[in-house]
Order: structure tokens, then C-alpha cells, then sequence
């Protein structure tokens, strides 16, 4: 006779997964491979995600470094998460035909500075060192215009030369409670700080975050699909830890330690915005070979958000 399984609650966030500017760059590098065949080189990877790379590369995207790996004559897609205005510019005077799939989010961050800049105002930008969105957003301004704020003791400490000309922009992907720490840091001690117009950190990266906060205290283990590069699913783990909740990061069902697991009455799963469903169903199928699951899916928020297509792809 069969052991019986153990009964586990499964609580699922909503929403999750793939948000609106994700799902946008990665239709521009299916469309651009349909129009103009492969192989369509990317640069970087179009969103941080294992699964949606290799999917991608198996229908004919090649994914490079820099531009210079492109060879002549091939288009190339710029990732979701920017690039800086140098690279648009090598691009064309190759005579490379390019498609950008910033997401329009960031791509708002990019004009800001822009403008910011032509003010004559300095930037403190909120950001992790490294990441390519922040690279990005540093391209698009003059050297010496921008100063990276990582932590809050970077916010305490860092000095500039006209407190009345400053401004402060924020990545998407950041955590929301660290941000709002980092900005209550920089009004304080420069009030005359200029705030962005809106929100910097996305609707997408704020919804998500919310959503663990809901689930998460009713959870004795949460899941977190994404990864290991994706700010905004580091950021999900953050969430729930600080709740005082046991969480991992994994990218697929087969990373689940089920040591660590074991036998939970209740788990959380959520995903990052570079992860698709099929992972979130993949994991939950995973727990229903071991245990008899029960779903709940914990709607937060609805969203509608639909980012329009370059035109080139889709006349």
C-alpha cells in the first residue's frame, strides 16, 4: 500500500511572473527572428531568465557580449534592461540594423536623466553597481553628472558640490522599504532634493513585492522562481525573509532542495518578472508528486499594462 502523502497548502502571489516590459522584449526578438530570419543576435541577455534564453536561442537568437561579436549585415536586439547611448550609436554607424527592447520604464528613467542633466542639476542615482540597467542609465549622461547610491550608508555619507541642484533617480528593480530608507536619508540631509516625476521603481517590481508581503506571513516556506542576476527576484527572497520567513531562490523545479523543504503545511510560491508560468506550474507539479496539494491563488493587485511594439516589427 501506497504511503500516504503529506497535505500542503500551496499559496501562489498574484501577481507574479512576467510583467509587461518583459513579455514586450521578448516578442521583439521572436518577431525579429520571423522577420528577418536567423540567426538575430542579441546583446546581453533580453531578461534575466535561464529558460526564456535557451527557448530563444533554440529558435535562432545568439546571444553576445557586445556589439562587436555582431557580424555585418545581422540585426541586433538591445536587452530589456537598456543600454547606454554609445552602443545605438556603433550600431549605426556599422549600418547594423538594431531593435530596442528597453523597456519603456527604463527607458523613462533614461530621459529623466537626460533632462535632469540638461538643467544643470547632479543626479544621485539609487542603484546596484553593476547591473546593466544602471549601466544603462549612467550611458546616457556625460561622465561626473551621476553618483551611484547603493546603500544607506552611501546615502549618509555621500558628499556633493551644489545641495540646490540635485536630484535623485532610482533603478526599477530595487527593493521598495530599502528605497524609501535611502530617500528619507537623502531629504534629510539635503532638502531641496529634487524627486523624480512618478515613480522610478516599476509598477511591476512594487506590485510583486507587495504580493509576498500579503502571502508571506501565512507561509512557513516560500519560493521564489527567478534568477540568480534578476534584481527584482533577489528582492522578492528579501521581502520574505524580513517577514521572518524561510524562502529560496530557485530557477526551476529541479534546484527544489526538498531537505530544506520538508513538510510544511503551507508554502508560498512566487516568481520574478522574467518568469514565465510554465515554471510556476512546473513547480507546483513538483509538490504534488510529493505531497496532496491544495491551491489558493492570493490576488493582490490586477494588472492590464500592455507596452506597444516597435513599429518596424509589426507593419
Amino acid at each position: 500500500m501506497a504511503e500516504a502523502r503529506p497535505p500542503l497548502h500551496v499559496l501562489i502571489a498574484a501577481p507574479r511572473g512576467l510583467c509587461a516590459g518583459v513579455d514586450r522584449a521578448i516578442k521583439i526578438v521572436e518577431l525579429a527572428i520571423e522577420r528577418f530570419g536567423p540567426p538575430v543576435y542579441v546583446r546581453h541577455e533580453i531578461v534575466h531568465n535561464r529558460y526564456v534564453v535557451d527557448r530563444l536561442r533554440g529558435m535562432g537568437a545568439v546571444f553576445v557580449n557586445e556589439l562587436d561579436a555582431v557580424p555585418d549585415g545581422r540585426p541586433v536586439v538591445f536587452s530589456a534592461h537598456g543600454v547606454p547611448k554609445l552602443v545605438p550609436e556603433a550600431a549605426e554607424a556599422r549600418g547594423l540594423d538594431y531593435v530596442d527592447a528597453t523597456c519603456p520604464l527604463v527607458s523613462k528613467v533614461h530621459r529623466q536623466a537626460q533632462r535632469l542633466i540638461e538643467a544643470g542639476r547632479h543626479i544621485l542615482f539609487i542603484g546596484h553597481a553593476g547591473h546593466p540597467e544602471v549601466i544603462g542609465t549612467f550611458g546616457q549622461v556625460p561622465e561626473g553628472t551621476m553618483t551611484l547610491v547603493e546603500t544607506a550608508a552611501d546615502a549618509e555619507a555621500v558628499g556633493v558640490a551644489d545641495p540646490d541642484q540635485l536630484s535623485f533617480l532610482t533603478q526599477t528593480t530595487l527593493s521598495v522599504d530599502d528605497t524609501a530608507a535611502i530617500v528619507a536619508i537623502l531629504v534629510r540631509r539635503f532638502p531641496s532634493i529634487r524627486a523624480p516625476r512618478g515613480e522610478d521603481i516599476c509598477y511591476a517590481t512594487t506590485n510583486r513585492q507587495s504580493a509576498v508581503k500579503v502571502i508571506a506571513p501565512q507561509c512557513e516556506r516560500m519560493l521564489v522562481i527567478g534568477a540568480p542576476n534578476s534584481s527584482n527576484s533577489l528582492r522578492l527572497v528579501e521581502v520574505s525573509q524580513r517577514l521572518g520567513i524561510a524562502s529560496r531562490l530557485i530557477q526551476r523545479a529541479s534546484e527544489i532542495d526538498w531537505t530544506w523543504v520538508g513538510a510544511p503545511r503551507t508554502i508560498g510560491i512566487t516568481a520574478g518578472a522574467s518568469a514565465p508560468e510554465l515554471l510556476v506550474n512546473e513547480v507546483v507539479d513538483a509538490l504534488a508528486e510529493r505531497f496532496t496539494v491544495t491551491l489558493e491563488e492570493a490576488a493582490h493587485v490586477t494588472e492590464d499594462m500592455v507596452f506597444k511594439l516597435p513599429r518596424s516589427l509589426v507593419a
